[in-house]
This record gives structure tokens, C-alpha cells and sequence, in this order.
């Protein structure tokens, strides 16, 4: 793993003091402990932390497929003060046993610490770690999270975009490239080097964006003037749905008013031109990101769609330029037509990210 992917505190089983421990949690509800799994047999806790809802879950690291889906329950952040008061609520009423933990959080990590974007929750992995009982705890961004789940994918758990398929995971050495769009537009990578994966964290959703025909340029024109510099993530994101709606508004001389991003796709279901062409436009500049992402990182081997917006988005992206754009590369565009774009469909892949890394570190552990 690379500096600036993840926080981490190792320790011995902590001794608590009566001012460290929790506030009591409510009494296991009936029905919710994980009957299926063992109670008794320690696992590795595993968390998902959006601004809204944390979800939860856990992972054994002698499976090829850690992330025990029977175990995801999720609740809203809003219910508890901290994030260590959302995680004892969980092993409380399932009661799960848990010597291990690695979360994944939609906001920066910063050495022991990580904040969550647009929630006032501070995490501390030694804190959080030490209130838990736990060994260790790692704390991961969101995005490389689902990076390093891209490892635990199959066939099954996405969908091509275009013609060509995936026969899923070998033990060759692969590059991947990761873009996902939702509250913004992550960007990374996947390696495989010598049997062992490795997640790529980088900042490239804020990379310029770069107008491919008058009327995206049109479009720069109309967003340089409300924002400055433009980023790709000011057009293939949530908000950049909106972004996009109004400067296509603004062009044709009208005021759409206040728009959120799920007003442009219900008046697309019902036939609205404007917004069925702003969805067209989101959908070519997101093929233009990817395959921009495959020649800078050379991720030859694929590219894997994830974020929020993607399975709801997907029929449109698979109907739309997406291909055509990613594949629209110059002199590379032979090589751009051999590549696959995959859109991830697996339910949970923040926490399949986060029980990979788990399973990772165990391996790692176990080679020390």
C-alpha cells in the first residue's frame, strides 16, 4: 500500500477505562443476529461510510470470497454520534466478534484521522480501534476501497459496455483502470504485480476537461465563466449533471431554474429533450475520462465503472457514445477498440473493497 492510502493502528487489546467506554447500546433486536454465521469465530469488521448511511459487515479471510454478504446491515449516520457508536451498535445486535477492522470512508485520510465529506463525524483509527477492542483498524478512502474490490469481481458482478467481455481474473500481472462517477468522479487504478493486487489512489477526476466537438466547447465556454478551471468532474458527477443541464439551458437562452440531479433524469424517462441530451453529453465526456485513464495509466487489461451513478445510469450509458468516445483515441484507437469497459452491478463493492484489503493485510501478516 501506498502513503496517503491508509490509516492504521496496530496494538494490543486495549484496557478500558470507565470514562473510554461507549454509552450502553440498545438490546440486540430479535431476528438480527447472524445466525448463519459463527458467533464464536473472529472475523474482520468491515464498514462502508457515505455521508448518509454506514454500512457494515464482515469478512473471513480463509474464504475466496471474504465479504460475508449475510452480514451487511446498514444504518443512518445521522443515528449516532460517532462512528464507533454505529460500530459497537452493529456487533451488539448481531453479535459478531470481530479482532480486526478496515473501513472505508467517503472523505481524505490523513495519517490517523479521516473526516467524512458533508457529515461532522472526526475518525480516529486509534480511538476508534482502541472503543472497539480491536488489534487493528486500517481506514481506507472510499474510492480506493472500491479499487482494491475490483479484485474480488467475476464475470457475474458487472456488465460490459460494447462488445467485449471479460473472462474475469487470471494470475497474470494486470493494469486496471478504476472511474467512477457519483457525488464526485473517482479515478484510480488496479495492479497486479507478483500475485499481490495494489489500488492506486490519485486525483484525476480533476483533471482538465478537454471539448471534443463546438458544442462541448460551447459547453467549457458557459462553465469557465461560472467556474474558472473545469475538471471533468464538473460535467460526469451528480452535481455535474446539473452543471450540465444549465449551461446546455444557457446556450439555448433559457433559465432551467433549480435543478437536482434526479429532476434531469425523471424528465429524461418522460422524453424532455434537454435533459435526454444532457445525459447524451455526460455519458461521451465519461467515455472520453476512461479512455484518457486507460493511455495515462496504460490499463491495457480493462476498465472498471463503479460509483453511485452507474448502475442507475447504466442503460443510457450502454445506449449512448460511451464506447465511441473511449475508444476515440487517434492512433491508439485500434488498441482502444480491444479494451474492455466493465460496469460494476456487484451490490456492495465498498465493502468488497474493504474486506480485499482485509484479506491483504491478513496474508501480509502472515508472511511477517
Amino acid at each position: 500500500m501506498g502513503p496517503g492510502i491508509a490509516a492504521t493502528a496496530d496494538r494490543r487489546p486495549p484496557v478500558h477505562y470507565a470514562a473510554d467506554r461507549p454509552a450502553p447500546r440498545p438490546a440486540p433486536a430479535r431476528g438480527d443476529p447472524l445466525s448463519e454465521i459463527s458467533q464464536t469465530d473472529s472475523h474482520a469488521l468491515l464498514a462502508d461510510i457515505g455521508g448518509t448511511n454506514a454500512r457494515f459487515a464482515l469478512a473471513r479471510h480463509d474464504s475466496v470470497d471474504p465479504l460475508l454478504m449475510d452480514s451487511v446491515r446498514e444504518f443512518a449516520v445521522a443515528d449516532f454520534p460517532s462512528l464507533a457508536d454505529a460500530a459497537r451498535h452493529y456487533l451488539d445486535t448481531t453479535g459478531a466478534v470481530a479482532t480486526t477492522g478496515v473501513f472505508a470512508v467517503a472523505g481524505r485520510v490523513d495519517g490517523d484521522e479521516a473526516r467524512i465529506t458533508n457529515h461532522p463525524w472526526v475518525i480516529s483509527a486509534a480511538r476508534t480501534s482502541e472503543s472497539l477492542g480491536l488489534q487493528s483498524l486500517r481506514l481506507v478512502n472510499d474510492f480506493a476501497a472500491q479499487a482494491m474490490g475490483a479484485s474480488l469481481l467475476r464475470p457475474q458482478d458487472v456488465v460490459p459496455v460494447g462488445g467485449i467481455g471479460w473472462n474475469g481474473h487470471d494470475d497474470q500481472d494486470r493494469t486496471f483502470g478504476i472511474i467512477g462517477a457519483g457525488t464526485g468522479l473517482g479515478v484510480g487504478g488496479l495492479l497486479r504485480r507478483g500475485g499481490r493486487y495494489f489500488p492506486l489512489q490519485t486525483e484525476g477526476g480533476h483533471v482538465s476537461f478537454a471539448p471534443n466537438s463546438p458544442e462541448e466547447i460551447e459547453i467549457l465556454t458557459q462553465m469557465s465563466a461560472e467556474f474558472g478551471r473545469v475538471s471533468n468532474e464538473r460535467l460526469v458527477s451528480g452535481q455535474g449533471l446539473v452543471n450540465l443541464h444549465r449551461a446546455l439551458s444557457n446556450i439555448a437562452g433559457e433559465d432551467p431554474g433549480p435543478m437536482k440531479p434526479a429532476d434531469i433524469t425523471a424528465r429524461a424517462k418522460e422524453g424532455d429533450e434537454r435533459s435526454l441530451r444532457t445525459i447524451d453529453v455526460f455519458c461521451a465526456v465519461f467515455g472520453a475520462a476512461a479512455g484518457d485513464l486507460v493511455l495515462t495509466l496504460g490499463a491495457w487489461d480493462g476498465v472498471f465503472l463503479t460509483g453511485g451513478l452507474v448502475p442507475k445510469m447504466l442503460p443510457s450509458i450502454a445506449h449512448s457514445a460511451f464506447r465511441q468516445r473511449f475508444e476515440y483515441k487517434g492512433r491508439f484507437s485500434p488498441v482502444m477498440a480491444r479494451i474492455p469497459t466493465l460496469a460494476v452491478v456487484h451490490p456492495q463493492p465498498g465493502l468488497l473493497g474493504a474486506a480485499a484489503l482485509s484479506q491483504d493485510l491478513a496474508d501480509l501478516a502472515d508472511l511477517a
